[in-house]
């Protein structure tokens, strides 16, 4: 059977995009949701306490939150507020639930209907052949698991997965306990979204994250570019400071193939203004450049810069570039050499407008650059990215108030994760702590990330898959050939709060193992629990849940992998202590991890401390010799064969990642389904095909084509050649091989298709 996500009997409404966000309309989804999933006493104990400085970080994306004394009674957005009711429904999924339902049953629903039967309420085991999964104890989980691992041939026959959600504290004892087994395969979501961020960032500025604070954005920047990201869909309370900014005076440029609606009229729902009034109109101009067009647009704009120093003088920042930079003079040669019909062609933007746009950023004295996955998962993300830091430098734009980069992470807690030591190439130093601290070698190969993970699951390689959280079926890139990869390994063990499709996509034997949420407060033997989390900005702050677990059997991600560990490695190796006291965890890290000294001590304070930026605190730059480097970043974009378009996958505003809350997109005007494909009316006229048509989209690869089956096409203005479709029912079309230069990141953003009409 199929593991793509069934399409079901959508009758798809589209009546256009959206020219303005949030508003009453947000606020009543918002309610909606809460009260139908937690009532409304549980949405009030969770929903006051959610991104307060008492309170539970929202499990949803990783915007930081404002200084504790300024932020709002009611300080969650619209997505973050679903995210919560979601998480702390009062529904469970328990043994009558299973018994009732066959995994073959289960394969046939939608993700939405998966997740919307409720929490995991107790640990779950599929034995080999059966066709259900039953209840098992705790001990007995964590033994068997333990049994598993140690009966592989080697260490590296295990890979362990990690969602974005996990908390510096169960990140820190999971990636322990990989490399305590022997093994740094610790594939993670990171591999999938901004690895191509920090492979650029790295190589350039010597930090693999970002260089900004919020209080740069609302305060100091003059400038802010918001590219290939959607922020009233995926980070909605971004547009609160970007309201903030906008008000004193900094203009906003927002560079997509689509219009967003979060970037037009901004009607704030904590206003008098944005509820009754006119709202805020916060990009000043809309880019509409061609899907991985912003490599020529940025090399075009790099460009014009140089093209307008050579003329007047004074554009470029010529003392911080000799001070602190190298590298420059190669890349200002290849700029020179750039062909502007190369830079228009590729970016879908004319040379006036560019050099137009050139100019007031000379005017900027302070200019931001945000970005997400519209930059990052392309096969040229990498030197798109380096070229974007190209253009920061050039006006010393890194290392003063209001300026830098700015990637801006999709999920709670992936930076911090990343941080924590989950990543499969952790440098040796961070190796040497850990093995200090712990007395042991901790091993030095390279490990597997998620694309290798699936190629090594699908040649017969991995035995014990492992995943803290997420839904790595539905998430990774070639869906059939992931579903089939997992089915090749002994044992799947997943640490999840819902059901989902990763579950039914199977080895040969399985474990659900229920895990507190967010919002669930984390009590011991030692008292009530707090874990921390590191947002987007490097600021690390604490997180409490506010209430009661909805079920008594549900383990903390903490106590999960520490019980394992303990079954592992022998009761006196310490787990059983971290497990019971976090605060041991802690010191740990306070040893090992670079930025958290007295870790204990700075996390009390109300909201936080943030870890340390070289780039931003001091100019100062870690890369092998000590500078900043320009590079030179020829722009370049897929072939694309005539009749065949370029598909990006994006996400509707009824979802976070792969959990599905409902069938609409309200910015986008899409109402009653998903399957749908936004192309340009002059493609669908080309195709022979109009608005309202059914359509499937074909992938073309080298190894073979790729099928999606039966989308509404719905005429919409994105450039021409590019259409759009929704992940993660599109990931099915994206090749395994696929994926970007540098980071081996799944290059969904930059799918060849053609579309054909569904028989």
């Amino acid at each position: 059977m199929t593991p793509v996500e069934p399409g079901g009997d959508e009758t798809v409404e589209a009546t256009g995009p959206k020219s303005e966000s949030v508003g009453v309309p947000a606020v009543t989804s918002a309610l909606r949701l809460s009260v139908r999933e937690m009532g409304v006493r549980r949405s009030l104990a969770t929903l006051l306490k959610l991104n307060h400085a008492d309170g539970f970080d929202c499990p949803s994306c990783a915007w930081p939150d404002p200084d504790p004394e300024s932020r709002k009674l009611a300080e969650f957005c619209e997505n973050g507020a679903r995210a919560v009711a979601w998480e702390a429904t009062r529904k469970l999924v328990g043994r009558e639930f299973f018994a009732g339902h066959s995994v073959d049953e289960l394969r046939s629903r939608s993700d939405m209907w998966l997740e919307e039967q409720g929490r995991l309420a107790e640990p779950m085991h599929l034995a080999p052949g059966a066709e259900r999964y039953k209840p098992i104890p705790w001990d007995e989980a964590f033994r068997l698991v333990a049994d598993r691992l140690r009966s592989m041939g080697h260490p590296d026959r295990a890979a362990f997965y990690t969602s974005g959600r996990a908390s510096n504290e169960a990140a820190f004892v999971y990636q322990l306990m990989a490399r305590r087994l022997g093994t740094n395969n610790l594939p993670d979501c990171s591999n999938m979204c901004h690895e191509s961020s920090g492979a650029a960032l790295s190589e350039t500025i010597g930090i693999g994250k970002g260089c900004v604070s919020l209080q740069d954005i609302e305060d100091h920047a003059d400038m802010i570019m918001v590219v290939g990201q959607n922020p009233g869909t995926c980070h909605p309370r971004m547009l609160t400071s970007l309201e903030k900014a906008k008000r004193r005076g900094a203009s906003i440029i927002a560079v997509n193939p689509l219009p967003e609606a979060g970037l037009g009229r901004f009607r704030n729902p904590q206003t008098p203004r944005g509820l009754l009034g006119g709202g805020t109109v916060l990009a000043d101009e809309h880019l509409a450049v061609r899907v991985n067009g912003d490599l020529a647009l940025f090399a075009g704009l790099n460009k014009a810069l140089v093209e307008i120093d050579a003329r007047s003088g004074g554009v470029l920042d010529g003392e911080f570039i000799g001070r602190y930079c190298e590298g420059f003079d190669a890349a200002r040669r290849a700029w020179q050499d750039l062909d502007w019909e190369v830079v228009e062609t590729q970016s879908g933007i004319s040379r006036g407008a560019i050099c137009a746009l050139a100019q007031r950023v000379a005017s900027s004295r302070s200019v931001t650059v945000c970005w997400a996955m519209g930059l990052t998962q392309h096969k040229n993300a990498v030197a798109t990215i380096r070229e974007i830091v190209n253009f920061l430098l050039l006006r010393g734009n890194v290392g003063r108030p209001g300026a830098g980069p700015a990637p801006i992470r999709g999920h709670s807690n992936v930076q911090g994760d990343r941080t924590m030591g989950i990543w499969e190439r952790m440098p040796d130093a961070f190796l040497d702590a850990l093995g200090r601290e712990f007395g042991f070698d901790p091993p030095r190969e390279v490990g597997l990330d998620t694309v290798e993970t699936i190629r090594a699951m699908r040649d017969g390689n991995i035995d014990v898959f492992f995943a803290l959280g997420g839904n790595f079926v539905a998430a990774t890139p070639d869906t059939e050939v992931t579903a089939a990869a997992m089915s090749k390994c002994s044992l799947t063990v997943h640490v999840a709060t819902k059901l989902n499709r990763s579950h039914l996509y199977h080895g040969r034997e399985a474990l659900i193992l229920p895990c507190l949420g967010r919002s669930e407060r984390d009590v011991s033997e030692t008292g009530e629990q707090f874990v921390t989390v590191e947002d987007s900005m490097s600021v690390v702050h604490a997180s409490r849940g506010s209430i009661d677990p909805v079920s008594p059997m549900l383990r903390s991600e903490v106590a999960i992998v520490c019980s394992i560990a303990e079954k592992l490695f022998g009761a006196d190796a310490g787990w059983a202590d971290m497990a019971r006291d976090y605060r041991i965890i802690r010191s740990h890290i306070s040893r090992v991890v670079p930025g958290f000294h007295s870790f204990e001590e700075r996390v009390g304070a109300p909201g936080g401390f943030v870890l340390p930026r070289p780039p931003a605190d001091s100019r100062t730059f870690p890369t092998p010799t000590g500078k900043a480097r320009f590079t030179v970043n020829s722009p370049s974009v897929p072939d694309v064969p005539e009749g065949h378009l370029l598909l990006q996958t994006v996400r509707s505003h009824d979802q976070f990642n792969t959990t599905v809350y409902g069938l609409a997109d309200r910015y986008r005007g899409i109402a009653g389904g998903r399957r749908v494909v936004f192309v340009n009316k002059s493609d669908l006229q080309a195709a022979g095909l109009r608005d309202g048509d059914s359509v499937d989209i074909v992938s073309v690869w080298s190894d073979h084509e790729r099928r999606a089956e039966s989308f509404r096409a719905v005429e919409y203005p994105t450039p021409q050649g590019c259409a759009a479709t929704y992940f993660p029912e599109a990931n099915v079309l994206v090749p395994l091989d696929a994926t970007a230069d540098v980071s081996n990141t799944p290059v969904s953003k930059s799918i060849v298709v053609r579309l054909e009409r569904s028989s």
